[in-house]
C-alpha cells in the first residue's frame, strides 16, 4: 500500500510540475529540462527531486535558488538513498531518545543526564569485569545520559545492559568488527531479551576502514544487514557505523549507509590545537560530515583530551587541559545526543602506538582504581 501511495505522489507533483511555467537552461548532466513559459516569466517555478526508483525526496522552487549547490567533487557517483532503511521498518525519528521513565534516586533524574561517554569493561590487566564491577562504574556514570561499548567479548552487552536497566541508563552498543558477523549480532539480541527500550544505538564497527581491516562496501553491506536482522528481532533504533571524521569526510557513503553519521573526533592529534579549542574543532568536522551527507545529523561518538602523556605541539596532555577540553566540548554540543565524551576511567590495558603520544592509557575523565603498569 505505502508502495501505491509512493507512487501516486510522484504522479501528482509531476502533474503539478507539467501545470506551472518553467524558466532555465537547457537540460544538462541530470536530465532535467525546465521548459520556459514567455508569458508568464515571473511564475513559480518547481522542481521535484527523485531517486533512481522515481520516489519523490523534496520539491525546489528555482525562483529562490540561483543553483544547486556544489557538496564535494569527490562524492561516488552511485551512493544509496539519504535514508537507506530496507522495507518500511524504519523510525520515524532517528535521534537517539533518553529514558522516558524518571527513576527514583534525584541523581539520575533526566535532566541531569548530559551527553554520552564510552566506557570499557576490562581491568588493567585486559581481564573482563565481573557484573560487581560494571555496576560500581556505572554507579559513577549516572549523570551521563547513556554509555557507549564497543564489543561483545566479556559478555559485555549482558552486564553493562544489566547495570543500565537498574540505573534507567540507555546503551550505545555494537560489534567491534565484523568476525563471525552477523551472528555476533545474536549476543545483542539474547541481551535485549525482548526489550529494546535500553538501546540507544546500535553500531557495526569501530573505525573498520580507517585501520584498513574491511572496505567500504564490506561495512556498508554490513551495516543493510544488520539491520534487517535486528529489525527482524523487534529492535526499531538507528543502525550505524562509526569510523573517524577524515574517513567519513572521504567515504560519505558510510555515512548515507547508516541511520545518522557517526565519527570519532579527537582535537588533542592536530598538533596546532590547543584544549580551548576541542569542541569547535569537532563541531566542525560534525558540519562538514553533515554537508556531504545532504543535511544528515552527525553525532560524535568519541572526543575528549589525553590527561598524561607527551606534547604533540600545542596539543599538550595534563588535568588541566583535560578539564578545558571537556569544557569546550560541552559548550560546542548543547544537545546531549550529539556528543559521546572518551573515556569514562583510565584504560590501563591499552598500549601505545606510534602516533599515540603515550597518551593511550590517560583519557579517562571520571575517577577509577589508579592505572598500575
Amino acid at each position: 500500500m505505502k508502495r501505491l501511495a509512493q507512487f501516486f505522489l510522484v504522479l501528482l507533483l509531476s502533474y503539478l510540475v507539467d501545470a506551472l511555467p518553467c524558466g532555465g537552461n537547457p537540460a544538462g548532466d541530470d536530465g532535467i529540462a525546465p521548459r520556459e513559459n514567455s508569458e508568464n516569466p515571473t511564475a513559480l517555478q518547481v522542481l521535484v527531486w527523485v531517486d533512481k526508483q522515481g520516489h519523490a525526496l523534496a520539491t525546489s522552487a528555482l525562483n529562490d535558488i540561483a543553483a544547486p549547490t556544489a557538496v564535494a567533487t569527490s562524492l561516488p557517483t552511485d551512493l544509496p538513498p539519504l535514508l537507506p532503511v530496507p522495507g518500511d521498518d524504519a523510525p520515524f525519528d532517528l535521534s537517539p531518545s533518553l529514558p522516558v521513565n524518571e527513576p527514583s534516586d534525584p541523581l539520575q533524574a533526566e535532566n541531569n543526564r548530559h551527553h554520552g561517554i564510552s566506557y570499557s569493561p576490562y581491568d588493567n590487566d585486559g581481564t573482563c569485569k565481573s557484573q560487581a564491577e560494571v555496576d560500581q562504574d556505572l554507579d559513577k556514570l549516572t549523570h551521563y545520559g547513556f554509555i557507549r561499548i564497543y564489543g561483545i567479548d566479556c559478555d559485555q552487552t549482558r552486564t553493562v545492559t544489566t547495570a543500565a536497566r537498574r540505573r534507567n541508563m540507555k546503551v550505545f552498543a555494537g560489534v567491534f568488527d565484523l568476525q563471525n558477523f552477523p551472528a555476533s549480532l545474536d549476543y545483542i539480541t539474547d541481551a535485549a531479551n525482548g526489550d529494546w527500550t535500553v538501546f540507544h544505538t546500535i553500531t557495526i564497527g569501530n573505525e573498520l576502514v580507517n585501520k584498513g581491516q574491511n572496505s567500504v562496501t564490506d561495512v556498508t553491506n554490513a551495516v543493510k544487514t544488520a539491520r534487517r536482522k535486528l529489525r527482524g528481532a523487534g529492535y526499531r533504533g538507528p543502525v550505524v557505523t562509526v569510523d573517524t571524521f577524515s574517513v567519513m569526510l572521504k567515504h560519505p557513503e558510510l555515512c548515507l549507509a547508516s541511520d545518522y553519521c557517526a565519527a570519532n573526533c579527537h582535537a588533542f592529534f592536530d598538533n596546532n590545537n590547543t584544549p580551548d579549542k576541542a569542541g569547535q574543532y569537532a563541531k566542525d568536522q560534525a558540519s562538514k560530515i553533515s554537508r556531504l551527507a545532504g543535511g544528515k545529523k552527525t553525532m560524535i561518538t568519541e572526543s575528549g583530551w589525553p590527561h598524561g602523556g607527551q606534547p604533540n605541539g600545542k596539543a599538550i596532555p595534563s588535568a588541566e587541559n583535560q578539564q578545558k577540553a571537556i569544557a569546550s566540548l560541552k559548550q560546542a554540543f548543547p544537545d546531549d545526543n550529539e556528543l559521546v565524551l572518551f573515556t569514562a576511567f583510565d584504560d590501563g590495558w591499552k598500549q601505545d602506538s606510534s602516533g599515540t603520544f603515550g597518551a593511550e592509557k590517560y583519557w579517562g575523565i571520571e575517577k577509577s582504581r589508579p592505572v598500575r603498569i
